[in-house]
């Protein structure tokens, strides 16, 4: 069968060295018992060494031209080649009801949504590797006072271990992309609940974030008010990269106190 077209409206660059395919498969090591599933297989050069992992593998692929190519090079997964858009997919049944690893050389164009699905079921997904956009995998990576912390850095430092692995140069794939690729892990940390509200703590780091150049006292404002007593703290001078993620947790806890004495005052 002739090799797939990349395409580049799926994001497709396709890894051409074999020892980093290698490389990546090995990340998933670090949960030896558990599923895998792999997003964006393409022609299956990193499928190629996650099969030999001996253990249960699924690969999801959007593109219909990859599954005809992985059907008929791979067949020793069988019915499990998935054509679907992992996006949409409910991930709940995929090992009837199992956790799994997620793993894959990731379509630059989706990665940061596909790490936000990691989070929506990162009670199924103790481990994550793979690889993305370098610039993608330092800002998941960096911690607070560095300029590339931001949204997804303390969403999903809450939940989870970030390891930055290796950088991949832009010569190993075809086509070349415009930019350098790496490789990360991320493993469930120990927590199980923030001990604040999750929803109001996505929207707080998500809002302040969105005007990161300014300081918390005004980029907070569509959350609290404009009026509230807590801008007299010292916390609201600083920018939003300057907080860990502890400190996010504690504001959010703050806030939630603030608006709730709004509510009943207003009752």
């Amino acid at each position: 069968m002739r090799l797939v077209k990349p395409k580049k409206f799926l994001g497709q660059h396709f890894l051409k060295d074999l020892e980093i395919a290698q490389n990546i498969a090995d990340t998933v090591d670090v949960c030896p018992e558990l599923p895998i599933l792999e997003v964006g297989p393409g022609m299956g050069v990193l499928t190629q060494y996650l099969v030999q992992k001996k253990r249960p593998l699924k690969v999801v692929e959007l593109d219909f031209e990859s599954v005809a190519y992985l059907h008929e090079n791979f067949p020793v997964l069988e019915n499990n080649i998935i054509e679907n858009d992992f996006l949409k997919m409910d991930l709940k049944n995929l090992f009837d009801g199992q956790s799994f690893v997620l793993t894959g050389n990731y379509p630059y164009n989706i990665s940061s949504q596909i790490f936000f699905k990691m989070l929506e079921n990162k009670d199924l997904i103790p481990c994550c590797t793979g690889m993305i956009q370098k610039e993608v995998a330092e800002r998941i990576a960096s911690g607070p006072g560095n300029k590339a912390y931001g949204i997804l850095s303390v969403l999903i430092q809450a939940w989870y271990k970030v390891e930055y692995l290796f950088t991949v140069h832009e010569n190993v794939f075809n086509p070349p992309p415009k930019v350098k690729s790496a490789v990360i892990r991320m493993t469930r940390n120990n927590v199980q609940n923030l001990g604040c509200n999750e929803a109001l703590f996505k929207r707080i780091v998500k809002t302040t974030f969105n005007q990161r150049r300014k300081t918390l006292r005004n980029s907070i404002k569509p959350v609290l008010g404009k009026d509230s007593s807590l801008y007299s703290d010292e916390i609201f001078n600083k920018r939003p990269e300057q907080l860990s993620v502890m400190e996010f947790i504690e504001l959010t806890n703050r806030v939630e106190k603030a608006l709730n004495e709004n509510m009943q005052k207003e009752a």
